[in-house]
């Protein structure tokens, strides 16, 4: 009897192996035909993200020397810098990529990722809130609670952790933006 157990848990084993060997080889091939349609994709849906945030541009170059950095052109010059970013909000990383004009001015951004709360932090994608950033400079880009303050950036109610901290990520872009512009690193 011991005999025909060995034989059975042998052959169970066998079959469990092949199954697994057999579902590797499916999901390797699956992956071989999907991954260059994938890679695609994401090129698309990036190329897409730096024209909704500078529309003017016909093209985007790399930026030699700057992951995930690119120059806006239009007609061969450069007429803007896309920028990734990340800061630290309520809920963890946000990550963000800012459209800045040669001048170190805020075009727009758009937020890539983020865990904010929902109704709270995560309206910083909403349009209110993200007009407050056009066309200021790093040093405008301080976020108050003063309703009478208009040149810096108003708070989002209830979110001041998560307003402090699109504002970091989008200052640190402009900087970044301007002295790209002006030929440094």
């Amino acid at each position: 009897m011991a005999n025909a157990n060995e034989h059975s848990i042998v052959k169970i084993a066998s079959n469990l192996a092949m199954a697994c060997f057999i579902s590797g080889l499916v999901i390797g091939a699956v992956y071989y035909v999907t991954a260059p349609v994938a890679a695609q994709k994401a090129e698309e849906m990036k190329q897409e993200s730096m024209r909704s945030l500078v529309a003017e541009a016909d093209s985007f170059a790399d930026i030699p020397g700057e992951e995930g950095c690119f120059a806006a052109q239009k007609d061969g010059r450069t007429v803007a810098y896309i920028i990734p970013s990340e800061s630290k909000g309520y809920g963890g990383k946000i990550k963000l990529l800012v459209a800045v004009d040669t001048e170190g001015k805020v075009l727009d951004f758009n937020i890539l990722e983020h865990n904010e709360t929902p109704g709270l932090g995560d309206n910083a994608q909403k349009p209110d809130f993200r007009k407050q950033f056009a066309g200021k400079g790093p040093e405008l880009l301080e976020v108050t609670k003063d309703p009478n303050n208009k040149e810096n950036i108003q708070a989002m109610t209830g979110a001041t952790i998560s307003s402090r901290a699109v504002a970091k990520g989008v200052k640190e872009a402009a900087e970044k933006a301007a002295a790209l512009a002006k030929g440094g690193r």
